[in-house]
């Protein structure tokens, strides 16, 4: 009986026998497997780097800024605009159950920066303490604002990175201090880097207590309260409650605002979750697109293996014939031809694998993680999982198929050809 090693060692002398047509064979099969995980790992990329650009941003955050609704209800052709208060975010923490944190900010450009050694641009954002618990506001030295300095309106103030490194170049920030439009604030904090690039703008934002943002740089826009804030961010208590949190919080606004909380147009606001949804059905959309492709280019190349293996049967009709009147049992000319299917998919699709993380680790190294928008490319376990069960089935049709002719062959029969 002829052993497995013997077995193999005729695969491997057929495979050599054809080597041009063995290597464009593998070519394909290689080439379907790498196409398919460097498609879905391009996908994934984006999807991870969209997720993480939503992480910085924030957890489940809802953003309100001021709108603008019309003069004469029910009409839209004269419009006057209405402010958000702080008393308003008090409202919505206490009449809005499925908002599970509510903040307020006042942000403004026009506030000179100065320190003892630099001058800096950048936005002046007065926010509450649970602004960095709904904003993703990391700290890399020192504190955030307090309960404590928004009661008592403590001058103190919070460094985004890049304006430490603008207004105290070479020298450390925290416990100096620094003047905005002439009054000094001591600095108690520098948050992390935040941003990838040149899209670094919220590393050159600061943050002051809010009760001293209203006192010192109020918005002053002739008509509007003193307690007028720039946007109000709140986030639902689960992020599929988002839906309910939002409608809550137009019922408030409306109410207190004086118009009808169901003309959306009223509202000037952004969804994170709703937006991450759809991001997310968009990628699963991609993921699936480009899956199929890979898949179809796998499959395209695992026909050429049946093709090729049914040539290769053809053209050793012969051999099979002599191997058969010799003594050769069925199930061992079948062993080998399937073996010599499955060595081509397996070898072939092991290449393709290698090919593709090597690729995206050439990539890794070259972009990094400064791309906004996009990671690299990782070999995703699931997709080099889906390629070997397809890997698998292929070289199992591939290599079954033609076997099966061969072994059906009569040895009279096989010997009559040429």
């Amino acid at each position: 009986m002829q052993s497995l090693g013997d077995t193999f060692g005729q695969v491997f002398l057929a495979i050599r026998a054809n080597k041009l047509r063995s290597f464009l064979t593998m070519f394909g099969i290689a080439w379907g497997v790498g196409s398919m995980l460097l498609l879905i790992s391009v996908g994934e990329g984006f999807r991870s780097g969209q997720k993480r650009e939503f992480a910085e941003l924030g957890n489940d955050v809802i953003m309100l800024w001021n709108g603008n609704i019309p003069a004469v209800p029910g009409q839209h052709s004269s419009m006057r605009p209405y402010y958000l208060t702080f008393s308003d975010v008090q409202a919505i923490r206490s009449q809005a159950p499925d908002v599970r944190d509510a903040s307020a900010l006042v942000n403004r450009s026009d506030i000179k920066q100065q320190s003892q050694y630099e001058t800096a641009g950048g936005q002046v954002l007065g926010v509450e303490p649970n602004f960095k618990d709904i904003r993703w506001v990391p700290i890399a030295q020192g504190r955030f604002i307090s309960a404590d300095d928004l009661r008592n309106k403590n001058r103190v103030i919070v460094l985004g990175q890049k304006s430490a490194q603008l207004l105290f170049p070479g020298h450390p920030a925290l416990g100096d201090w620094v003047t905005l439009n002439g009054t000094r604030f001591t600095v108690i904090g520098v948050a992390d880097h935040v941003g990838h690039g040149d899209n670094d703008d919220r590393s050159q934002q600061v943050y002051i207590p809010l009760s001293l943002m209203l006192d010192m740089f109020a918005l002053n826009w002739g008509n509007n309260p003193q307690d007028t804030v720039s946007s109000i961010q709140y986030q639902p208590t689960v992020a599929a409650q988002h839906a309910a949190a939002l409608h809550e919080v137009h019922e408030i606004i409306g109410r207190r605002h004086g118009f009808n909380p169901d003309d959306s147009e009223a509202f000037n606001e952004w969804d994170s979750v709703q937006s991450q949804q759809m991001v997310g059905k968009i990628f699963d959309a991609m993921d699936i697109f480009l899956g199929g492709v890979g898949l179809v280019t796998l499959a395209l190349g695992a026909v050429g293996i049946v093709n090729i293996m049914l040539v290769s049967v053809t053209e050793r009709t012969s051999e099979i014939g002599l191997r058969k009147a010799l003594g050769a049992t069925r199930r061992s000319i079948l062993v080998q031809f399937f073996l010599e299917g499955l060595t081509l998919t397996g070898v072939s699709g092991f290449i393709g694998i290698a090919g593709a993380a090597f690729f995206m680790w050439v990539l890794q190294q070259l972009f990094g993680q400064n791309m906004q928008g996009f990671d690299p490319p990782r070999l995703q376990p699931w997709s080099a999982a889906l390629a070997i069960v397809a890997l698998s089935i292929c070289g199992i049709v591939s290599g079954l198929y033609p076997a099966a002719q061969a072994a059906a062959m009569e040895p009279v029969e096989a010997l009559r050809r040429e």
